[in-house]
């Protein structure tokens, strides 16, 4: 016969444990519950032959309580402890981002989490009848907080990067709503290799590469365009027409329309679009 105790002084975690072995697919197995000074423990007792079948069964309900009932509350601790000069409203959206994160790549992730918690929880019920929960999850899953703060540096970077996007776009919306008009059309013509501005006459802007002469380029990197941005920021347009000669916008249009808003206008079907998809794109330039 093969016993275990589980000590634990967390009703709801006691709750989560006993309707799972309730349900557990497994003969011969009893268990009860009992309380003793501080902590409530969960005594099993498996009489069968299979005892690795057993501990395997236990240990696997052990990590679903981990991932389920416990790691909430793992990533926020994790998260107040490295992050705690986040005000809470910052610690709300990094930690939305970590269940995107983990959410969009669930199965990867529950199977790196399931399999660590796994075998910390084999290995040791193997050589101990008495497990301690809440000590056991403080103490001896190192291997499976790794996982937890992986995931916390990476969505805590991409809410800095994300913040200082949004801080660089507010303040060139700012420098554009405080500047006169520098001129009244541009036209942008976006192609998958390349961007060319053409003026109100349909006439070729040169844009500059030297990086002496751009005023409004940021650390941020949005794309290749960069010196297309800078051109427009130079140039004040009160109208921006954008032609998608390939019919997708990407990131760096989804830049310009948050940076001049209602001065953005997209078209794929004008005649200077026509006109650009009969060039084959080698010969745009």
């Amino acid at each position: 016969m093969k016993s275990l105790c589980i000590k634990t002084n967390d009703s709801n975690l006691l709750d989560y444990l006993l309707n799972e072995f309730k349900n557990i697919d497994l003969k011969n197995i009893y268990f009860s519950e009992n309380e003793f000074k501080n902590y409530k423990n969960i005594i099993i007792h498996y009489t069968g032959n299979d005892e690795s079948l057993f501990l395997s069964k236990v240990s696997s309900i052990l990590c679903f309580l981990v991932i389920d009932e416990i790691e909430e509350d793992l990533l926020k601790r994790l998260l107040f402890q490295n992050y705690f000069y986040f005000d809470s409203i910052e610690r709300n959206k990094i930690l939305a981002i970590c269940y995107d994160y983990m959410t969009d790549n669930f199965f990867h992730m529950f199977d790196k989490k399931y399999n660590i918690l796994y075998n910390i929880f084999y290995s040791f019920l193997l050589t101990n009848k008495c497990i301690f929960l809440n000590g056991f999850i403080n103490f001896r899953l190192k291997e499976y907080l790794d996982i937890l703060e992986e995931i916390l540096n990476e969505a805590v970077n991409h809410f800095v990067i994300e913040k200082e996007y949004l801080e660089f776009i507010s303040l060139l919306k700012l420098y554009i709503n405080s500047q006169p008009y520098g001129c009244n059309l541009v036209h942008i013509i976006c192609m998958s290799s390349e961007s060319i501005l053409l003026d109100e006459n349909k006439n070729l802007i040169i844009v500059t590469d030297d990086i002496f002469k751009t005023k409004y380029l940021s650390d941020i990197n949005f794309s290749s365009n960069d010196y297309i941005l800078n051109s427009l920021l130079t140039l004040l347009p009160k109208n921006i027409y954008i032609h998608l000669i390939d019919n997708q916008a990407d990131d760096f249009i989804n830049t310009l329309q948050l940076v001049f808003e209602d001065k953005i206008h997209l078209c794929t079907s004008c005649d200077i679009c026509k006109i650009y998809k009969k060039i084959p794109h080698s010969e745009h330039s």
